[in-house]
């Protein structure tokens, strides 16, 4: 086996990670924002977008346990499940470990959305802004690809996409609030003539 396998598995995992990752918070504000109204099809959406996040989270576990398996800076379980546990660039696995947790939880809380207050639900499941840029930063500080050009490219292109999706989903968030509440009656909020 080449010794350096490992290493491989952890650099692609994280990588195909991130990518879902990005791909899940892209498809949640397409799921929240009602874009593209007349292409939706709620259910497909919401099946690709609950995919994309189970697809990261498997990522996310093979990445952590290749960086068991590896040999090269020697992470245990304590270096990749506390923050600044690490002795190997601290500031930036305790970005990746930080994510961990939250992208954790909104896992855990995306399962049990149905016994949930959905306020609560929505307040940590907007945590997965949080995580996509925890993790980019992550991938820049702490890996070894950002120097390949199709990593910068990549990179570029993913943070442009979710900053405008993010931007999208604020400027858009009052519309559809609205639009999904019933019109008022105009009688009945006294405003206008009441019905003869």
């Amino acid at each position: 086996m080449n010794p350096q396998f490992w290493w491989y598995v952890t650099r692609a995992s994280g990588i195909i990670a991130w990518l879902a990752l990005t791909a899940s918070v892209l498809w949640g504000v397409v799921l929240s924002t009602k874009a593209f109204p007349r292409r939706r099809r709620p259910a497909w959406l919401l099946d690709l977008h609950r995919w994309l996040g189970g697809l990261t989270v498997a990522f996310v576990a093979i990445h952590l346990v290749a960086l068991l398996a590896d040999s090269y800076v020697e992470f245990d379980l304590v270096d990749l499940l506390v923050p600044f546990a690490s002795d190997w660039e601290p500031a930036a696995i305790a970005l990746g470990v930080i994510a961990l947790w939250f992208l954790v939880a909104i896992e855990l809380t995306s399962l049990a959305m149905r016994r949930l207050p959905k306020a609560w639900w929505r307040a940590v499941h907007l945590t997965s802004y949080l995580v996509f840029w925890l993790v980019s930063v992550h991938a820049a500080l702490a890996g070894t690809d950002p120097s390949h050009r199709l990593y910068q490219v990549t990179a570029v292109a993913s943070i442009v996409a979710v900053a405008w999706a993010t931007m999208y989903r604020i400027a858009n968030r009052r519309a559809v609030t609205r639009s999904s509440q019933p019109a008022p009656n105009p009688a009945r909020a006294g405003v206008g003539p009441a019905p003869r």
